[in-house]
């Protein structure tokens, strides 16, 4: 993974507007970390796999923004903010006016995770994270 992310544990203060959304980015890292390390095992092309890691840290950047923007969120598992904010429909709607095309590949990287997430937090996949290894490799044309 230090190879395909070399700088995942800057992510945090990359997303950072200022010192207290420190903690919620490193909570996001490892959150995210299981879903990056499924995606590498499923053979998808380099562009592939790079798409969906910048899509991931594009998320994590809306999350933060998301607590900038509702402190009430600041109150809730960080796991459970990214689940609210990703879904079958997609991420939320990019905040710095990406295109439509990169709107569409972001949410079909939300929609994946989305899955993976929903895999994991029925038990399903433990150990080893089978289960949503399937279900992402089944899907991995999006």
């Amino acid at each position: 993974m230090q190879t395909w992310c070399p700088d995942l544990d800057q992510w945090p203060r990359s997303w950072a507007y200022e010192p207290r959304d420190i903690p919620p980015g490193l909570r996001l890292v490892e959150c995210f970390k299981p879903f990056l390390r499924t995606l590498l095992t499923l053979q998808l092309s380099r562009q592939t796999l790079r798409r969906h890691r910048d899509n991931i840290w594009t998320l994590g950047g809306e999350v933060i923004r998301a607590l900038q923007m509702d402190s009430a969120l600041r109150r809730q598992p960080i796991e459970q903010v990214v689940r609210d904010l990703v879904g079958e429909d997609g991420g939320p709607l990019l905040s710095h006016g990406q295109s439509e095309a990169e709107q569409r590949a972001f949410d079909a990287t939300c929609r994946k995770l989305s899955r993976f997430l929903a895999d994991m937090g029925s038990g399903r996949g433990q150990p080893g994270y089978e289960r949503a290894r399937e279900t992402l490799n089944q899907r991995r044309t999006e």
